[in-house]
């Protein structure tokens, strides 16, 4: 075995000790129960009818007894291990020095993927002695004390540690390779698919030939320009006008929480949920009190606050609170672009779970939902890599454009997904409430740290594979931005996501048709395309209607002509409003629909803040391609109708 000492030396160590498994982590070791735990936990005071509710729960839920022990909080980390030290006749420390630990690279990484701990970690102490620290989490006491008695001269190079004492000290080695995956892992495995480049070489000579055109046209044959200009944009605006409509004729009630059936928690996987919080003090208290609701086996559920390290705000809010044993927080260092993307990346090579899910720091996701998804995974193909649980409004009486905005959610999640869910065509994801086989994920080389909506770019991706995604019930509750201060930034920040996604998606347009088919080829086209120059399009139907106004009041020839543009403009501005109307008032809750007639009024007002967000998201593609515009969020006034 080779090892680098802190000189940066290596020295060969040839079986320094004969190391028994039960000390190694290895999977087919058989860890201890409740029988050899008993006499160290009575010296921590713990009953015996605690220690056999906890055994009880152990088994029903396939874990060993330790596992089930640390979930169940009964016993601090801290506590337990200084007891099995101090049972065992070994020196205990209660950190680590991350300067110490002597593994390579690849080993600190494969570590922290260790489901069941990190085995024996070598770490120097001082110049003339290695020792080995052990934070077992499958330890077979008797064996461990065999051998501890067989060679009593040893005991001197052990060290008893807690196991997240030690993946703390490994992560913290760790942070640099992390960091490199977290920026740069998918545009090193697929650089064509990486938004770090806005344009590709032919996709920048196209834009500056499509430009050139353009100027040309305007200065030679002005009238003929706009004109063709506005036939190419009505005609996107038609187009996803009709998709619309065709989403509002299948559109069903929203769907309900799946009906589970009977689970046994010994089949249930490890189910990982990943939370991105930036700036977010205000509501952890919160987001921890939710996700204290998830319905899950507490020895199979890890929790990963993912913040950013330099937040001390959130990150002081957090370390406030009393964190149980399942939940981790993980501090990205600021390289790179500083998105929920990258975050996301940085913190998924740290996580166990078979599943993973995303939520935001506002959500409040139902209690099942877990379950729902987990029962779905079981009783599907295994090309079904992902689902998408819809997002409710809670605050839509909050104001007019938290009530626009829950229409939309509302169309979205309860319409337009499921709609194409059902006919197996491409899905845009939302941004939270995703669910993920985690192998998958992984294949596809996981976000995009350079794309502002990475959920929209992921779905793509995933399609491309082969892989299905669905939706499913049980919802995740939040609250819909109050002010246009808020939503416009936000919503900035999506079109030019949805943007960035397209040109990424369409630098090799034949084998981007090739691998999603006709059909979700076009549904890309209209949903990211086409939504943004629909958008882009209202404003300057607007206005041209305006000015065309003007000059048939003001005579002249070609009346005929304005009369034509006018009534095209009238006709898609006019359906347009009905179909975004339509497909709401089929998809919102009955309880909701009273006073659907503001939504009406609304509408015109709602329609030209999203076309100036479309504008603004134009800019910044130019200006300011990566840049991730934060939306703040407060805690909740009052409860929302969450059930």
């Amino acid at each position: 075995m080779y090892v680098s000492s802190s000189g940066g030396t290596f020295e060969k160590i040839d079986r320094p000790v004969d190391l028994p498994k039960s000390m190694m982590g290895l999977e087919n070791v058989a860890p201890s129960g409740l029988a050899e735990w008993q006499p160290i936990l009575e010296r921590l005071g713990m009953s015996l009818r605690e220690m056999r509710d906890i055994d009880l729960r152990a088994r029903l839920a396939g874990v060993y007894f330790q596992g089930e022990l640390l979930a169940s909080g009964s016993v601090s980390e801290v506590d337990l291990f200084h007891a099995l030290a101090l049972y065992l006749g070994l020196p205990f420390d209660g950190e680590v020095s991350p300067e110490s630990l002597l593994l390579l690279e690849r080993q600190n990484l494969r570590a922290l993927r260790l489901p069941y701990g990190t085995g024996p970690v070598i770490a120097m102490r001082g110049l003339d002695r290695t020792t080995y620290l052990i934070a077992p989490e499958r330890l077979d006491i008797v064996a461990m004390q065999s051998f501890l008695h067989r060679r009593p001269s040893l005991g001197a190079c052990l060290r008893i540690v807690t196991p997240s004492a030690l993946r703390r000290a490994i992560r913290d080695r760790s942070k640099k390779d992390l960091a490199h995956i977290a920026v740069h892992g998918l545009f090193e495995k697929a650089p064509d698919l990486s938004a770090r480049h806005v344009l590709n070489a032919w996709q920048g000579i196209a834009m500056g030939a499509v430009t050139t055109l353009a100027v040309t046209g305007l200065a030679l044959a002005p009238s003929a320009a706009l004109v063709t200009l506005h036939v190419v944009l009505s005609l996107f605006f038609f187009i996803c006008v009709a998709l619309r409509v065709a989403v509002s004729q299948g559109a069903r009630n929203p769907t309900p929480p799946a009906v589970l059936r009977t689970m046994r928690a010994e089949q249930m996987p490890v189910y990982t949920v990943l939370v991105a919080l930036y700036k977010e003090a205000e509501v952890v208290p919160e987001l921890l009190v939710s996700l204290g609701r998830l319905v899950w086996p507490r020895s199979k559920l890890e929790i990963k606050l993912v913040c950013e390290s330099d937040d001390l705000e959130t990150l002081a809010a957090i370390r406030a609170q009393e964190l149980r044993p399942w939940v981790e927080v993980i501090e990205v260092p600021p390289r790179g672009p500083r998105t929920k993307p990258k975050a996301l990346s940085y913190a998924l090579p740290m996580t166990t779970g078979e599943f993973v899910v995303l939520f935001d720091a506002e959500d409040r996701p139902h209690p099942f939902q877990l379950a729902a998804a987990w029962e779905r995974f079981r009783t599907s193909a295994e090309d079904l890599a992902c689902l998408q649980a819809p997002l409710v409004i809670t605050n839509r009486r909050e104001g007019w454009i938290a009530s626009m905005f829950a229409l939309e959610y509302s169309a979205l999640f309860q319409g337009m997904l499921p709609w194409l869910a059902r006919r197996n065509l491409v899905l845009p994801l939302g941004g939270t409430s995703n669910h993920f086989r985690r192998s998958v994920l992984e294949e596809i080389g996981g976000w995009d740290p350079y794309n502002v909506t990475e959920d929209a770019d992921l779905g793509l991706r995933l399609a491309r594979r082969g892989y299905r995604t669905g939706t499913i019930g049980s919802p995740t509750y939040e609250d819909a931005p109050t002010a246009a201060r808020v939503w416009l930034p936000q919503r900035t920040r999506w079109f030019k996501g949805w943007a960035q996604t397209w040109l990424v998606h369409m630098r090799d347009v034949p084998r981007l048709y090739r691998e999603l088919g006709g059909a979700s080829f076009a549904v890309v086209q209209i949903l990211t395309l086409g939504m943004w120059l629909s958008a882009l399009a209202y404003a300057g139907f607007v206005l041209s209607a305006l000015v065309l106004i003007s000059l048939m009041l003001a005579g002249g020839p070609q009346v005929e002509h304005y009369a034509a543009l006018l009534a095209l403009d009238a006709t898609n501005v006019i359906f347009g409003h009905g179909a975004f109307l339509a497909l709401g008032w089929r998809t919102m809750p009955k309880t909701e629909q009273r006073g659907f007639w503001r939504h009406v009024l609304l509408v015109p007002l709602y329609w030209l803040l999203l076309s100036a967000a479309a504008w603004r998201a134009l800019w910044q593609l130019y200006r300011c391609p990566h840049a991730w515009e934060k939306t703040p969020h407060r805690a909740r006034r009052r409860r929302g109708q969450e059930s």
